[in-house]
């Protein structure tokens, strides 16, 4: 929304905020692609996208990793009044943990106009780099993506012990370190100690790394692991390899009207 008391600064482009995608660089968009080799300067999350993104690029950039949001935002403000293309680029796609609603509401205040760009969210990533489907019929049509409580609080009604009870698949952000506390949340909540879990660290980058289990074992192997961040835990009864259930949108008995 736009206010009433502040009017626009001069400026003829959009700032842009743009989903990097989860890591591989050909997992961009091809309109982010284009937007980044067009931008005049780019303000990137360093420590999450992959520095690589930015190679041949024309524009100014600008790690965000040390700045605050009044220092982002005076970039992407300063960039947009001199008329420049300005493009904020996030990890993953920026709906999902991308702190973006703050940004967007700044902008809203000086009637700055913006647009938002999608990106490969690294839950998809990692469900691709297990190579499994989250929805499986008769057994979830539902995918949750959460995170564990931290220095992040989460709402008591959306706790993980209480999502546990749809007995759906789950994507847990941001909290590979607290895999005990995870582990003992979702048992408590409803999974069997049996369910299966995953932990993607990394997913689609070079050097990503793939950690199954049950929720009884997965602690006790990250443990065991190098993985302490970046990762995405997957659990839930879609990743188990004993479902002979089809769709069925491929059935030759079924009727369709589009396959």
């Amino acid at each position: 929304m736009q206010t009433a008391q502040s009017q626009p600064e001069s400026g003829c482009h959009s700032v842009v905020f743009l989903g990097a995608g989860p890591g591989d660089p050909e997992l961009i968009t091809l309109k982010g692609r284009r937007l980044l080799d067009e931008a005049d300067v780019i303000v990137y999350a360093g420590s999450l996208v992959n520095v690589a993104l930015l190679d041949g690029v024309k524009a100014a950039c600008h790690d965000s990793a040390s700045l605050d949001l009044e220092g982002i935002m005076a970039l992407l403000a300063e960039g947009y009044k001199q008329g420049k293309k300005v493009v904020r680029l996030h990890t993953g796609d920026p709906a999902i943990y991308g702190a973006i609603r703050e940004q967007m509401q700044w902008l809203d205040a000086r009637q700055i106009p913006y647009e938002v760009i999608p990106g490969v969210s690294s839950a998809f990533a990692s469900a691709a780099a297990l190579q499994v489907e989250l929805t499986v019929p008769e057994v979830t049509q539902t995918v949750i993506f959460t995170r564990q409580a931290g220095r992040t609080p989460v709402p008591e009604r959306e706790s993980l012990q209480k999502l546990a009870a749809i007995q759906a698949s789950m994507c847990i952000f941001l909290s590979v370190s607290l895999i005990e506390t995870v582990v003992n949340d979702l048992i408590a909540g409803g999974y069997a100690p049996e369910t299966p879990i995953a932990v993607v660290e990394k997913a689609s980058w070079p050097d990503q790394q793939i950690v199954r289990g049950r929720l009884n074992t997965i602690a006790a192997l990250i443990q065991e692991s190098a993985i302490r961040k970046t990762a995405m835990i997957v659990v839930g009864p879609a990743l188990g390899e004993d479902s002979t259930i089809a769709s069925k949108l491929y059935d030759a008995a079924f009727s369709h009207e589009y396959r």
